[in-house]
């Protein structure tokens, strides 16, 4: 038996490799540092729903049949004007995609549903950023792109091309990466024959966790927290003191650089202030240092999230929106993967192994002692 699953094959794809001991990153047989920098959010979300990376007709009109569904329906406002501000934007998502799904009629999961959910998903969190903030939500706009109009809807102004390419590449690095514990959750609820709504709520509630999607936010907290480079390994010791982790390192795939990582350490340089960007990258080295110095079998790099956290931080995101950030990211992931379950389908039900009380006999309720 494998505790977690660890190692257990459970379903074959073909959208997505991750090669742990090379770091290695493949989308449909498309190297992720090919891709990183060099398409957009929405040819990788066309790589993943046609299988292809597509051609100038082709991205036109996925671009178009996305910006058409953007606009989101009056249940959806009410909902999200009902919610308290204080409502954390994981569970924002979760609400607002599942009363999104009320009142329609059942179908299995199809494309049509996961290009109109994957247009939706930003701007639901936008929306519910400016009504916490006493702003009125604003309607998305044709001539930006995904990654754009995301950043546009929060704060009512065009983000700067920097801004732009720095949220496109990180969306397109956190698109889809195998199996993990959401998608695995998504495709369990596809499996089932349910529609794909329900699919996203259930992959959302696994994101939510601190041991999945929650990290990010944290990272930024730890950097800001040990504040100066010379004060890392000082901070770094007291927190091993108190058995507390250090955020953003190790990888329960990676045992060697996540390719990620690296690129949005090089994206961090690009958009980060150098003050940040060099503190940071001293957390990263002092944390590596220590790591390795107390568990050198262990092979412990940075993972997806250290720098993602600067990134996010940079293109002017709140801390509480970055693991909402990373499902608005996942969204062509796991609708691929919904839509790969249900077009080959058999239901998810693995077995466990029982390891309680031997048989015995009922005693009658008055001799029990």
């Amino acid at each position: 038996m494998a505790n977690g699953l660890e190692d257990v094959v459970v379903a074959q794809t073909t959208l997505s490799r991750v090669d742990g001991e090379r770091g290695v990153l493949i989308y449909r047989g498309y190297d992720i540092r090919d891709l990183a920098r060099a398409v957009s959010f929405e040819q990788v979300a066309h790589l993943f729903w046609y299988g292809e990376l597509p051609t100038r007709v082709q991205l036109d009109t996925l671009e178009k049949e996305m910006a058409r569904h953007r606009a989101l329906p009056d249940v959806a406002l009410n909902v999200l004007r009902a919610l308290p501000s204080a409502t954390a934007p994981m569970d924002v998502l979760r609400t607002l995609v599942s009363a999104l799904g009320a009142g329609l009629p059942f179908v299995q999961p199809d494309l049509a549903q996961a290009i109109a959910l994957t247009a939706q998903v930003p701007v639901i969190l936008a929306a519910f950023d400016r009504l916490r903030r006493g702003l009125e939500p604003l309607a998305p706009r044709q001539d930006l792109d995904h990654a754009a109009n995301y950043l546009y809807l929060m704060s009512g102004k065009v983000p700067t091309a920097a801004q732009a390419d720095a949220l496109n590449t990180y969306m397109i690095l956190l698109a889809d990466h195998g199996l993990n514990a959401s998608t695995f959750a998504a495709r369990v609820v596809a499996s089932t024959w349910s529609d794909l709504y329900s699919c996203i709520t259930a992959a959302l509630g696994a994101l939510k966790g601190p041991l999945h999607g929650g990290v990010p936010s944290r990272v930024l907290d730890m950097i800001e927290a040990i504040g100066t480079r010379e004060n890392a390994e000082t901070w770094m010791r007291a927190a091993f003191a108190r058995k507390e982790r250090l955020m953003g390192f190790g990888h329960r795939m990676y045992k060697t650089t996540d390719p990620r990582a690296e690129i949005l350490r090089d994206l961090a340089r690009e958009v980060c202030s150098p003050e940040f960007f060099a503190l940071a990258q001293g957390v990263e080295e002092t944390g590596l240092r220590l790591l390795h110095e107390r568990k050198p079998e262990e092979r412990l790099y940075t993972n997806v999230e250290f720098y993602s956290a600067a990134v996010l931080d940079a293109v002017g995101l709140p801390k509480d929106l970055f693991t909402a950030t990373f499902a608005v990211a996942r969204m062509s992931g796991w609708t691929a993967h919904i839509l790969e379950q249900v077009g080959n389908n058999r239901i998810i039900r693995p077995d466990a192994e029982y390891v309680g009380p031997a048989p015995q006999p009922v005693i009658p309720l008055d001799q029990r002692v």
